[in-house]
């Protein structure tokens, strides 16, 4: 006789477990279990990373749920389910009824909806807190049993079991006693489960902060949610058998049930959408045909070498069978385009595909700057494509609702990121449960380190203060360690910056879904675990200096009536480059940082070139070649190459090794490996290994030699490619980000007012920075215009003598007041003081806000002295009201 866990909840059902998934399929090892289920209450958050970490330790995964489903007896009350997957099948119905929770019945699933999602599932009642449980309690025996007659017609008479529990509660004896009773009349099999919320019975003080702290309430606090004994925790199999010894057909079935429930999770496959062309044209065709004319727009006379690369790229692409990713792309990047939404040149290795580039998925031209395809896309490593694109951030959410309702709703989805509980916030939430109060908390939060990742550990070696906290008091060490045990466990759901997974199939087939925002689902799996699944995931970025961009030009046009195409602007210009030399990089992407500042100040850019190097180089590690580059750039050091054949290859970056596709280029010259087997050079060397670097180092040598090299010779650039494999930063994404950097400056040079502007309108809310940014305006003898409560807008804004200082910026003006504001102005202007105040709303502006706007200045037009203006709001008419 031995027993198998049947109803577990991991943290991942937020903030009512302590047993992360980890620690629990640990523990289920070490305790002896040869399988575990997982049943997390409506979520599925952490089935993958259960389902692998039990295969890697030899434990059989039973992936399971515990669902609330609605009464069909009792008015707007729900009453949990546990549910197992016996097959696929039922893994599949899992994945269904907790999205189905999650997005359209947050009360609970409707009874009626169980049946068709029954398949593959076997159904457990879930102890005291069940229906059936609490009408036996409640005496209500025939309402019992009609809930069981209607379980057993929906799962099979086989498939539903009443769970028997001994938790040492007040009633639960009374419960087992007639549940046994019930069983035997309904022919019902009992199965003993013991509801797990931590692992080890110690656990439980932890367990009832963890719900002080979800609740916002105090460990004091006499009718507190908390679990009325300490038998919640993962008991040993010995432990169950000891509870159970008078029903052993109860635990046996425990073991049968597990037997039963065996599914295998398919990893590692591809869920490639399929783009709908015009005329059902095959993806390849059609994207063929869309390369040809992007070709002939891209470029008047396009060459041989751009035919020779297209022809290659999109063989390579076809063979991968990526034609639709690429229409995709293609397809919300025109979205994008056709309504006005600035998107950036590139991001990362994709910049490095002509197919990109004539697709207008990227804006820099591969061949002019020297971009490798196999750094993006390997033909001799099979691996997922990844377009990673930069949009506004203002308006990166309409392409991401497009892209859904394209494919359907069904089909796209936003990836879900957990929040954890990291140090300060572990301390915190345990003080504030514990009793501390808000000054009390603040203290103890500085005793930690604010060290980027600390953890509770490394704070007690580092901070004496917080040791001597904790020796003050038992209380202290036990708050100490409680905030242990609860340090790093997942706190909340959040939506992840940039990602977006889009399906083939329906993403409910995959994966379970929950409800997200503006109108697109969230996906309950996060990012490493959905690429394993096979979805194909994009990352829609938003970028504030795009967003600052966008704002710079359209106020360019709408001031000067002229258009200023910023993807087609000179990359020599003059003033620009003068702008870089003098370190003016205030508000400039990638180039505002003091040591960034200097570095461009000794060097000069001269080129666009050197943009693109000093962004790759300033880095720790490459940064120590900066003096060597900006020597060599000047001629105060000569500029040498380890061979006269490499000239071609490192002549840019004055003989200085810089980027990956150098060490790529750098092994098919010398070597004559093919640009796929010197980008798994490029890999496997950076992995350090030295069984790796071995067989590298002789196929390297062996090639060398073939091509006429000397021995030594071949080792010596091994050894250069070894140390600079680490140094390379990534040219593709070098050239695309420093393009932005390029494009910022250039409009600082030669629209500084425009510049200053909206660099100022994209600082409203932050004090420091828009005090940083008015003293390097007035610097430029740009003048700063006081605000005005007729012609300030929500924005800075340039008029003829300067900028105008925005409303929006002043302290305490909130967006109800800004809104009341900008609409009473529309009909007229305001006359005075008097007519401001009787023409707006006291529920938008109170005195506070009032004396604010007068403070600032805003009313200063009407040239009344400050304080008279102050004395008098109260003989204001109408600003009685306000007042």
């Amino acid at each position: 006789m031995s027993f198998i866990h049947l109803h577990v909840y991991s943290a991942y059902s937020l903030l009512t477990s302590t047993a992360s998934v980890q620690e629990l399929v640990h523990n289920a090892k070490k305790k002896g279990f040869k399988a575990i289920a997982l049943t997390d209450r409506n979520v599925m958050y952490g089935t993958i990373e259960f389902y692998k970490l039990c295969l890697k330790n030899n434990i059989q995964p039973i992936l399971g749920l515990t669902v609330d489903v609605e009464s069909e007896y009792r008015n707007e009350e729900s009453f949990p389910l546990v549910l197992l997957a016996e097959n696929e099948k039922g893994f599949k119905n899992l994945l269904k009824i907790s999205s189905a929770v999650q997005t359209k019945a947050a009360n609970g699933m409707p009874f009626k909806w169980l049946k068709h999602y029954a398949e593959g599932l076997i159904a457990i009642s879930p102890g005291i807190e069940g229906e059936i449980e609490q009408n036996l309690l409640s005496g209500q025996r025939e309402e019992a049993a009609a809930i069981i007659r209607k379980l057993q017609l929906i799962f099979g008479k086989e498939s539903f079991f009443l769970a028997v529990q001994n938790h040492q509660l007040e009633n639960e004896a009374t419960v087992t006693q007639r549940i046994h009773s019930i069983a035997e009349e309904l022919s019902t099999p009992l199965v003993a489960t013991n509801r797990v919320h931590y692992l080890e019975q110690e656990d439980m003080f932890a367990h009832e902060c963890l719900l002080a702290i979800k609740n916002g309430e105090k460990l004091q606090d006499e009718h507190r949610e908390r679990l009325e004994s300490d038998q919640f925790y993962l008991k040993s199999a010995k432990e169950m058998i000891e509870v159970f010894s008078e029903l052993p057909e109860a635990l046996e079935n425990s073991i049968t049930i597990a037997k039963r429930c065996i599914v295998n999770i398919e990893l590692n496959k591809t869920y490639l959408p399929e783009y709908p062309t015009e005329n059902k044209q095959p993806a390849e065709d059609y994207l063929e045909m869309l390369c040809k004319k992007g070709l002939m727009e891209r470029f008047t006379s396009p060459t041989q070498e751009h035919y020779q690369r297209l022809s290659y790229e999109l063989s390579v692409i076809n063979s991968m069978k990526f034609s639709n990713y690429f229409l995709i792309v293609w397809d919300f990047m025109r979205y994008a385009r056709e309504h006005g939404i600035l998107t950036g040149p590139g991001r990362g290795s994709a910049a490095g595909s002509l197919v990109a580039y004539v697709l207008y998925i990227t804006d820099v031209d591969p061949l002019a700057h020297q971009l490798l395809f196999e750094r993006f896309l390997n033909p001799e490593r099979i691996s997922m494509p990844d377009i990673d694109i930069d949009f506004p951030d203002h308006r990166r959410d309409e392409v991401i609702e497009y892209v859904a309702k394209k494919y359907g709703e069904l089909h796209v989805a936003q990836i879900v990121t957990f929040g954890t509980m990291a140090a300060k916030a572990a301390i915190r939430d345990v003080g504030r449960a514990f009793g501390l109060n808000t000054k009390e908390l603040e203290q103890l939060s500085r005793r930690i380190p604010s060290r980027l990742g600390i953890n509770l550990k490394d704070a007690y070696k580092e901070s004496q203060p917080l040791r001597a906290f904790i020796d003050e008091s038992p209380v202290n060490r036990k708050l100490y360690e409680t905030a242990l045990k609860l340090e790093g466990l997942p706190r909340h759901t959040s939506t992840h910056a940039a990602g977006v997974v889009i399906s083939e199939k329906q993403l409910i087939e995959l994966i379970p879904i929950q409800q997200g925002h503006n109108h697109v689902y969230l996906t309950q799996y996060s990012m490493e675990y959905l690429e394993e699944i096979g979805l194909l995931k994009m990352d829609f970025l938003g970028l504030r200096n795009l967003s600052l961009i966008e704002t710079i030009l359209s106020s360019i046009q709408k001031k000067t009536g002229r258009k200023v195409d910023i993807k087609t602007i000179p990359l020599n210009d003059e003033k620009t480059f003068e702008l870089l030399a003098r370190g003016e990089t205030t508000g400039i992407f990638q180039l505002e940082s003091d040591g960034m500042r200097k570095v461009l100040s000794r060097l000069k850019p001269s080129r666009f070139e050197d943009i693109v190097a000093v962004n790759a180089l300033y880095r720790p590690g490459p940064m120590e070649n900066i003096p060597l580059f900006i020597d060599r750039k000047h001629g105060t050091e000569a500029v040498e190459y380890p061979h006269e054949d490499l000239k071609p290859i490192l002549e840019n970056t004055y003989g200085v090794i810089v980027y990956q596709e150098q060490i790529m280029q750098i092994a098919s010259t010398m070597a004559g490996f093919s640009l796929g087997e010197a980008d798994l050079l490029r890999r496997a060397v950076g992995k350090k290994q030295k069984d790796v670097l071995d067989r590298e180092r002789d196929h390297f040598v062996q090639g060398a030699l073939k091509k006429g090299y000397h021995l030594a010779l071949a080792n010596d650039i091994y050894n250069l490619i070894v140390r600079f494999a680490n140094y390379g930063f990534n040219r593709s994404h070098a050239v695309a980000y420093s393009m932005i950097a390029y494009q910022l400056a250039y409009l600082k040079a030669n629209y500084p007012l425009y510049f200053m502007a909206g660099l100022l309108t994209s600082a409203i809310g932050n004090e420091t920075k828009i005090a940083q940014y008015i003293l390097e305006t007035k610097q430029k003898d740009i003048e700063i215009l006081p605000p005005s409560i007729n012609y300030s807008g929500f924005s800075f804004q340039v008029e003829k003598s300067g900028i105008r200082y925005s409303l929006a910026a002043i302290k305490s003006v909130g967006a109800a007041a800004l809104r009341e504001i900008f609409q009473a102005r529309k009909s007229k202007k305001f006359e005075d003081l008097f007519d401001f105040c009787t023409r707006i709303s006291s529920k938008a502006i109170n005195r506070k806000t009032l004396e604010v706007l007068v403070h600032s200045g805003s009313f200063d037009e009407f040239n009344e002295d400050r304080a008279v203006l102050l004395a008098s709001l109260g003989c204001c008419p109408g600003a009685r009201t306000i007042i």
